[in-house]
């Protein structure tokens, strides 16, 4: 990547500073690729962990939990600005017609990806809330849309691998402190500190509802 060497007021004059709204709102479809990607890279790390309880889900069982439940905000936030985007592409949007829409193997996994992320998680609250009793129907739902959920989103994330580290780095990296197109990033960053910390909340108001499954035998004979 070039090396902005222009004097801080030729960048001034380049970048313009911008308004509260736009640092909260600002970036156009750089924006919107900058913050679905940033909030991919943080679904992949709470997506290892969960494969990792997963491997060994007795021990790690209040784990998995946990995590499953700050994964909400998160996975809805990464829907919103996907959803966004598509929005914005089929309602004629010039920026967003040049910016041309996802590859056409992507588009269409996209509905499975989709289905299959609102299926995971409302089962997995579902069975969370209701208790151990519901594992003879839930838990085969739950099961099986997270296998069909973890294939799609992987084939979704290595359709977007490539572009990633550019993306984080246009906000988070060194050069972007000098680059001065970092519109919007303050907004980007709320949004995303606020999926998480929204999440942790979420995970800590239901620690309570973990104890009838942890200590639940019934769900370790059918686990398996």
């Amino acid at each position: 990547m070039a090396v902005d060497r222009r004097t801080p007021a030729a960048r001034q004059r380049a970048y313009p500073s911008p308004t509260v709204a736009e640092r909260l709102t600002g970036g156009g479809t750089a924006g919107n690729g900058r913050l679905t990607a940033a909030t991919g890279a943080t679904l992949i790390v709470l997506l290892a962990v969960i494969g990792v309880t997963i491997l060994r889900i007795r021990p790690l069982l209040s784990v998995h939990l946990f995590v499953g439940m700050v994964l909400i905000p998160p996975v809805l936030l990464k829907l919103s600005s996907t959803g966004y985007r598509f929005a914005r592409y089929y309602m004629h949007n010039p920026a967003y017609m040049r910016k041309g829409p996802p590859a056409a193997a992507l588009r269409v996994i996209a509905p499975v990806v989709v289905i299959s992320t609102l299926v995971v998680l409302a089962s997995g609250v579902a069975l969370l809330l209701i208790g151990p009793s519901s594992r003879d129907t839930l838990m085969p739902i739950h099961k099986v849309s997270f296998f069909v959920w973890v294939a799609f989103t992987a084939m979704h994330v290595l359709g977007h691998l490539v572009e990633l580290p550019d993306a984080l780095r246009s906000d988070f990296g060194r050069s972007a402190a000098w680059s001065g197109d970092v519109t919007g990033r303050s907004g980007r960053v709320l949004a995303l500190s606020g999926a998480l910390v929204a999440g942790v909340v979420v995970a800590i108001v239901l620690v309570p509802d973990f104890a009838v499954w942890v200590h639940s035998a019934g769900l370790f004979h059918h686990d398996g």
